[in-house]
């Protein structure tokens, strides 16, 4: 239940505050006042799409603000844990804020979220209708939808086990027929990939071979440049020519003996004599390691070259075939070899999922039958009590029948197209109600659908947008009296321009606009007494002070109590 909502810069609405409350709540005011911009707050409480259009203009951002009375332990207040929002008690509070630039903001309790947790939470909070719901009960799926609601919980249920079913028997029956047209391509795939594998398993390259390779060859192709700087280097380091010229080991060697010779006379030639010896050392280890070097030079390069570029040539064509790098190709063999294991398997799995579909079929088939017998059986009883409404409700000779057509293909609902057929009078045809049914007749089948509904399937609250749009005198007293009757189980909530059904509010809140056209905080009135009495009379004869006016809003709102009670 709502018990108040708070508005902030929204369209015409300055500052406003409803209390609302249980029973039934009534909002009325002159025209442009902003009543209908109560609903639309309410639908930004409950996720509806906000714009920068919905701003009051000169200002930054609109806020509304709603306090629900909810369950503790139920699932509301679970999602809005599992949104990381509380309870305060048994109170939860939402609110929405659009800036002037189109940006939105929820919170729910307490917590900021996304905006369609406002949506979720509003699937179990408010049923709102408006002129634009009476647009939409003429089509066949809001019709469909109606006639499940009252169906209750046993059609929900086998609804969604058909649901289940149904999206496993469309998935396998994709997944088939997927197979069994690409069933050329596929092999073709597999042929090509079966012989990319054998020819990269010939090859068997190595990660990092490329690389390798690569510094091989540049190694092989400067072989005897290589050859002639290390002799070179070698023979500097230690010759071994007899012609007696002098290498650095030797003239390293010569130094430290003649340091060495004096060094006993100054101590400071000690450490220099150690480097010098340290020198000779460095020295002829690196003549060793060039000797080695030199050892170690292929004296057959030309050859082991040209097998190196080959190698390099074929791992490139593979490469470009098959990369763009080595290691692209090496790995193409673990996911080539799955792809090809599945590709092989095709025909298992054609066979398997042609049994899957089939199994699917029988399933689905038995749970759409299931679906139409209860829903044939639900459109006898949701036709007598409807009919019986609207009897009620000043259309005593109307007639609603429900009919159930067997479509040729299965949907995501089942085999049956609802229809919901109006016969205004016993000399008229039945006919859809998409066709020719007026918006006060609409209005009425609407509050009828919604009366009968609500005892097999309850909302916690019913808004209706003018619901009585296109209606007036008797009729109007009949809407009123059964919106009333609705208020019994549920919070109602009506935006109305008639005096007929207002009587009936047991909440009748007011909206005035202000001398500048704005709507401020005192603008919304809760009305009772003889306040509420000149409200009547203005919605009654537009004369809020004649005494004939009032008079009859007196024995309008008595009339109302009297039928409420009965």
């Amino acid at each position: 239940m709502i018990d108040e909502i708070s508005i902030r810069d929204l369209g015409v609405i300055g500052e406003a505050r409803l209390p609302l409350g249980p029973g039934f709540t009534a909002l009325t005011g002159e025209t442009g006042a902003g009543k209908t911009m109560v609903v639309t707050a309410l639908g930004l409480l409950l996720g509806a799409r906000g714009d920068a259009g919905v701003v009051r203009s000169g200002a930054e951002r609109t806020l509304v603000e709603g306090r629900w009375i909810v369950d503790p332990s139920g699932p509301v207040a679970e999602r809005v844990r599992d949104a990381g929002g509380d309870l305060d008690d048994d109170e939860l509070i939402l609110s929405r804020t659009v800036s002037g630039e189109g940006r939105s903001r929820a919170v729910v309790g307490g917590r900021s979220a996304p905006v369609g947790v406002l949506g979720e939470l509003g699937e179990h909070l408010v049923v709102v209708h408006g002129q634009s719901d009476q647009v939409r009960l003429r089509s066949a799926t809001a019709q469909r939808e109606a006639l499940d609601r009252y169906a209750g919980a046993e059609l929900a249920g086998v609804l969604a086990e058909y649901r289940t079913a149904f999206a496993a028997w469309n998935a396998a029956r994709d997944e088939l027929e997927r197979l069994t047209g690409d069933k050329d391509a596929r092999a073709r795939e597999a042929d090509e990939l079966r012989a990319a594998i054998d020819e990269i398993e010939q090859l068997a390259p190595q990660r990092g071979e490329d690389v390798e390779l690569a510094d091989r060859a540049e190694r092989l192709g400067n072989l005897e440049d290589l050859r002639l700087a290390a002799a070179q280097a070698h023979e500097l380091l230690s010759s071994e020519s007899l012609d007696g010229a002098s290498d650095a080991i030797g003239l390293i060697d010569a130094a430290r003996r003649s340091v060495e010779r004096v060094s006993g006379h100054d101590a400071q030639l000690a450490p220099i004599v150690e480097q010098l010896a340290a020198a000779g050392y460095a020295v002829t280890e690196a003549a060793t390691e060039l000797s080695g070097y030199l050892a170690s030079l292929e004296t057959d390069g030309g050859r082991e070259l040209e097998t190196v570029n080959e190698r390099r040539a074929a791992l490139t064509d593979l490469t470009r075939r098959f990369g763009p790098s080595l290691d692209d190709v090496i790995d193409m063999l673990d996911s080539g070899s799955a792809r090809l294991l599945e590709l092989d398997h095709d025909d298992d799995r054609i066979a398997r999922l042609t049994e899957e579909v089939e199994r699917g079929a029988v399933a689905v088939d038995a749970l759409a039958d299931r679906l139409t017998a209860l829903r044939s059986a639900a459109a006898t009883r949701l036709a007598d009590a409807v009919t019986a409404e609207l009897a009620a409700l000043a259309m005593p000779d109307a007639r609603l029948s429900v009919t159930l057509e067997r479509r040729d293909e299965l949907t995501a609902s089942g085999r049956d197209a609802v229809a919901l057929l109006l016969q205004p009078h016993a000399a008229a045809d039945p006919r859809p109600l998409g066709k020719g049914a007026s918006g006060g007749e609409l209005s009425r089948v609407m509050l009828a659908l919604e009366v009968v509904i609500a005892e097999t399937d309850p909302v916690p609250t019913f808004v209706f947008d003018e619901v009585d749009a296109g209606v007036g005198g008797a009729s109007a007293i009949e809407i009123g009296r059964r919106l009333a009757r609705l208020a019994r189980t549920s919070q109602v909530i009506v935006v109305t321009h008639l005096a007929q059904v207002a009587a009936f509010a047991t909440n009748h809140l007011t909206v005035v606009k202000g001398s500048d056209g704005t709507v401020t905080a005192s603008s919304v009135q809760q009305l009772d007494g003889e306040a509420r009495v000149a409200e009547m009379a203005r919605l009654l004869s537009g004369l809020a002070d004649s005494d004939t006016g009032l008079e009859h809003a007196r024995e309008l709102l008595a009339e109302a109590r009297s039928l409420a009670d009965a």
